[in-house]
């Protein structure tokens, strides 16, 4: 870990996964993420992926209005 969110760059000591794209993203940006309507679709897709065995799943795509 870099100790930086990689969508707001911002420093910081936690980074949690995105389940719209392959960033590494802060609470705060992760908490933004999941107040979004696709965040559910964004959820299942990744399941449905992961269960299909693709472990690199790039996401849905990151919303515009959260970059």
């Amino acid at each position: 870990m870099n100790g930086q969110c990689e969508r707001c760059n911002t420093k910081t000591n936690v980074t949690i996964g995105s389940y719209f794209n392959t960033q590494m993203i802060c609470v705060e940006c992760k908490d933004k993420e999941k107040s979004h309507e696709k965040y559910a679709e964004a959820r299942k897709v990744e399941a449905e992926h992961v269960r299909n065995g693709n472990y690199n799943f790039e996401g849905i795509g990151l919303p515009s209005e959260l970059c």
